[in-house]
């Protein structure tokens, strides 16, 4: 009899252990995956079954992996307008509701954010992200996010390129910077969420 409550007491610890262990480890996971995301300020909710900017909506198209779209806004005339232009070759703009421009959009460090479905990966979301304009290792050595130096260019096959500082970074695979030199990061992430083409597009910060 004590034999078998002596056994049920080291299963139970056993279980309680190994309970308490998968816990610690699923956080320390889940604050790994969080951490890929800025806390940068960023925020645009576009709707563009209204729109129907099919430049934005090349990007936002699951099936069309590998094309993403630059994103910025501008003023002429005493509107604002969000200017689209992906990697496909085609631009677009559109101008703002009185509801948007009231809202007041960030787009990423320095009005400028990229977003797309990569073709290499399929998370998050999908595979679909967005990344700050601005290329990341510029920012950290200058300390300045303001300078339009910064903005990266980007090709066809997905990748976009410093001209300040030459670093390359594959936007199909997360960003990964592809050639690296010590303490080089990879491009900056945010949150980003699609409902298609003709849908929702959701972009935020951590």
């Amino acid at each position: 009899m004590q034999d078998n409550m002596n056994r049920c007491r080291r299963w139970w610890l056993r279980g309680t252990l190994l309970g308490v262990l998968s816990a610690a480890l699923g956080l320390f996971t889940a604050c790994n995956a969080e951490s890929e995301f800025s806390s940068d300020p960023c925020y645009l909710l576009y709707h563009n079954a209204y729109y129907l900017d099919q430049t934005l909506a090349e990007s936002m198209n699951p099936n069309a992996r590998g094309i993403f779209c630059h994103i910025s806004e501008s003023q002429e005339g005493g509107y604002i307008y969000l200017n689209f232009r992906n990697t496909n070759g085609q631009s677009s703009r559109q101008r703002e509701t009185a509801l948007e421009t009231k809202t007041r959009f960030v787009l990423g460090l320095n009005n400028g954010i990229i977003v797309g479905f990569q073709s290499l990966n399929e998370t998050p979301n999908g595979g679909f992200v967005a990344y700050d304009e601005q290329c990341p290792n510029c920012v950290r050595k200058h300390n300045s996010a303001y300078s339009p130096k910064y903005r990266l260019t980007t090709d066809g096959s997905g990748i976009a390129t410093c001209s300040v500082c030459g670093k390359r970074y594959n936007m199909n695979n997360r960003g990964i910077i592809l050639n690296p030199e010590e303490n080089d990061v990879n491009l900056k992430q945010y949150i980003a969420t699609t409902t298609g083409p003709q849908g929702d597009l959701f972009v935020h910060n951590q």
